[in-house]
């Protein structure tokens, strides 16, 4: 149909915006896959360690094929994640794109994210029959690299920030620095759970997520830690776990994941001391949907389409609070299971700290 056929008039300059915008998609959709393999191969880590390099030498020096190489190589330099000398025909990582693609301890590492959001997408068949149906779609039925790709994603963050949102807490540092009790629910591979560990080694740590490979896993991360003598695991849902008294419960970027929020508060109010602190990181979002309309909205809003809300709508009760739920809903659903006091303790670009107490 013609532009001028349409029975709307088109704005020709925001149909090539439009278009434009398509197109980034589009070479962004299978870029997730290319840097996935990026990382997998070492061939960020050899641009590195040893670039500039040319493709030849790339796939000399990690064993893999000159001809798939040449070509990764010309797609990353196009989306600017990979630096291009014409002149020398070689190619490098500049000290920032080293800092995003090549240091795993770097806060903005990106390489777990692209594997996350690349493994999600294997369950699309379920969540389109989910669209249809309104059932839900448990987190346990991802793809296995779902839980590696999260843990590589968050992991660096919490180690980077943890300690600072745990200073920001009412007297709660001093408490762990002297002993006390941590949960860490929802806790996946144990990434927080073992930093706590290591920052507070006279603190009763406890890891707890309902997914039973994930415990496995964070056993065995403990392990390798050498905190296993101080850190156990433990199987059970947020509204099960065992144990009282604790001076420190924590979420990451895990709650709105929950079919029942607020019986989730009320089970965390049972199990903390009198003075006892929850502490909830969530992801970054407005309370007014407008001002979440940003690219790190999109991000959240369309990670929460396929794993966030299928998982909270496949449980009892199936609240379905999404991944940009805003500070006010989160204290909305805190308050109702019994919390008197509700704050924001810390931000980051990306994360929300909130602070509860009962």
């Amino acid at each position: 149909m013609s532009l001028e056929t349409q029975a709307d008039p088109i704005d020709e300059e925001k149909l090539n915006e439009l278009v434009e915008t398509s197109l980034v998609d589009l070479g962004a959709t299978v870029h997730a896959a290319l840097a996935t393999i990026g990382d997998d191969l070492g061939l960020y880590a050899a641009l590195d360690e040893t670039g500039p390099l040319t493709s030849a030498e790339l796939a000399e020096e990690t064993d893999t094929s000159e001809r798939y190489v040449r070509e990764w190589l010309r797609s990353q330099a196009a989306g600017e994640y990979v630096a291009y000398d014409p002149e020398t025909d070689r190619y490098d990582l500049t000290p920032e794109q080293a800092y995003v693609l090549a240091d795993e301890e770097s806060p903005v590492f990106m390489p777990g994210a692209f594997q996350l959001v690349a493994s999600l997408a294997k369950i699309e068949p379920d969540i389109r029959e989910a669209f249809r149906t309104g059932e839900g779609v448990g987190w346990h039925e991802h793809d296995e690299d779902v839980f590696h790709g999260t843990e590589r994603f968050f992991g660096p963050a919490y180690g980077n920030f943890l300690l600072d949102w745990i200073e920001a807490l009412d007297g709660v540092a001093g408490t762990l620095d002297a002993g006390g009790r941590i949960a860490d629910i929802g806790c996946g591979h144990g990434a927080p759970t073992i930093r706590m560990a290591e920052a507070y080694p006279d603190a009763t740590v406890v890891g707890v997520d309902y997914h039973e490979a994930s415990i496995e896993t964070a056993r065995e991360r403990a392990e390798s830690a050498g905190v296993a003598d101080r850190v156990d695991f433990e199987a059970a849902t947020a509204r099960e776990y065992d144990g009282s008294d604790y001076d420190l419960v924590t979420m990451f970027n895990c709650y709105h994941d929950m079919g029942d929020p607020v019986g989730v508060a009320s089970h965390v109010r049972e199990t903390l001391a009198d003075d006892g602190t929850w502490m909830i990181v969530e992801p970054y979002a407005d309370d007014r949907v407008e001002d979440n309309l940003t690219p790190f909205g999109r991000l959240a809003y369309s990670i929460s389409t396929v794993a966030c809300t299928p998982n909270s709508l496949s449980q009892e009760v199936g609240y379905g609070m999404g991944a940009q739920a805003g500070e006010e809903q989160t204290r909305e659903v805190v308050t109702e299971g019994g919390f008197t006091r509700f704050r924001r303790a810390a931000e980051t670009k990306t994360s929300l700290v909130f602070e509860a107490k009962p």
